[in-house]
């Protein structure tokens, strides 16, 4: 899977333009992924999970591109009509939900809705009558980096039951969710998840209830530091082969986030400050865990740091701005000497980065700028060189 990469003329360039820190996003790489998973997955309608990222250059990619969305909060709901997209191409996956705010966003035009609890039905029909719901099932999976079981999905010998609940109450019972965890490193969750969801689409029909949707959420991997190369064209083809041995007449959808933007987003950092502490180098860089780096905490995360320096490579200690003594980004990474001033890279910084990034102690979140805005640095970068 390739990732965007800025090189070092181009990390140079924007660094004299913008002030650190700042992301990076191309555009063309978010597209290039997005037709990816559209030409392996054909039959899977993409619903993009914007909290991944809600930077809007790309979620106005995505919407000229076709993509539908998935939505958590009326807030994103709020965003992506600003944008000028319409409520008929979101689903509100959060299964609980205020019920002022399912009733904007009913008026907003979103009817699509998931759920996991019986609580849930009474919003859901007296805020937006009639609208489709999908029950939302626990599955298992091991190999997730983030296990999004613990907290969502009703246990599958009640799923249909909810649906049934769900019909009783005015709403229309169109599928079955689920989601196998953010980064699942093993296509075998998928398999699991879909013999249990044909399962339960067999025993919805013999009730006398026919189903016509199936979520199969999000999950797919990208890169990480420490961790192999996750395969995405074997895991794309398992999942079709199950989808069309099992699912041949059903609307299928998907609700990718990290997978999309992940790859697609540099950010660029700088050293403001060295130390020495019991004979080690300690760098202190202008973003950090409060920052861009709030994966460390909030995402299970391990950020890559890349420099341009040459010379001996030391284990060194490298530091958020704040006045946290928690705010350390990497402990013994292998780095070269560097000095205030100089250019930290990290890649791959596409997906609940800068989503979750805080105000702490003053220090703003990291500004995204696009790359394909500033394609003009290619021509300056060459005639530089020159």
């Amino acid at each position: 899977m390739k990732s965007f990469r800025l090189t070092e003329e181009e990390m140079e360039y924007l660094a004299d333009r913008y002030p650190t820190p700042f992301m990076v996003v191309s555009l063309d790489r978010v597209e290039k992924n997005y037709r990816y998973l559209c030409e392996k997955l054909p039959r899977v309608k993409v619903f993009y999970a914007i909290k991944a990222n809600s930077e809007p250059a790309i979620l106005q990619r995505m919407a000229a591109l076709g993509s539908n969305f998935d939505v958590a909060s009326i807030g994103e709901i709020r965003l992506l009509a600003s944008l000028g997209v319409p409520g008929s191409r979101m689903i509100y996956a959060n299964p609980v939900k205020p019920a002022w705010d399912i009733a904007e966003a009913a008026k907003l035009g979103v009817d699509r809705f998931t759920f996991d609890d019986e609580s849930e039905i009474e919003k859901m029909a007296a805020a937006a009558p009639g609208a489709q719901v999908l029950v939302r099932v626990q599955v298992e999976n091991d190999s997730a980096v983030i296990n999004l079981n613990e907290k969502f999905g009703v246990v599958p010998d009640k799923a249909l039951s909810l649906l049934h609940k769900a019909k009783e109450a005015g709403l229309v019972p169109a599928g079955i969710c689920f989601h196998v965890g953010s980064q699942s490193l093993k296509s075998e969750a998928y398999g699991r998840a879909l013999t249990l969801c044909r399962r339960l689409f067999d025993e919805a029909e013999q009730q006398g209830m026919k189903l016509t949707v199936l979520d199969i959420g999000g999950g797919l991997p990208i890169p990480e530091a420490g961790q192999p190369e996750p395969d995405l064209d074997a895991m794309t083809e398992e999942i079709r082969r199950h989808l069309d041995r099992l699912f041949p007449e059903v609307e299928i959808w998907s609700e990718p986030g990290r997978y999309m933007c992940g790859t697609a987003v540099n950010l660029v950092t700088r050293v403001i400050g060295t130390k020495e502490r019991n004979g080690q180098p300690w760098y202190v860089l202008d973003d950090g865990m409060y920052g861009s780096y709030n994966g460390l905490v909030f995402d299970h995360w391990t950020y890559k740091l890349e420099f341009f320096q040459h010379g001996v490579k030391v284990p060194s200690v490298f530091v958020g701005p704040s006045c946290d003594s928690i705010d350390v980004v990497a402990r013994d990474y292998p780095a070269p000497v560097l000095q205030v001033g100089s250019l930290v890279l990290s890649p791959e910084m596409g997906a609940y980065s800068s989503s979750a990034a805080t105000g702490f102690n003053g220090f703003q979140p990291a500004k995204t700028i696009v790359y394909e805005d500033n394609i003009g640095v290619a021509e300056n970068i060459s005639a530089m060189a020159r």
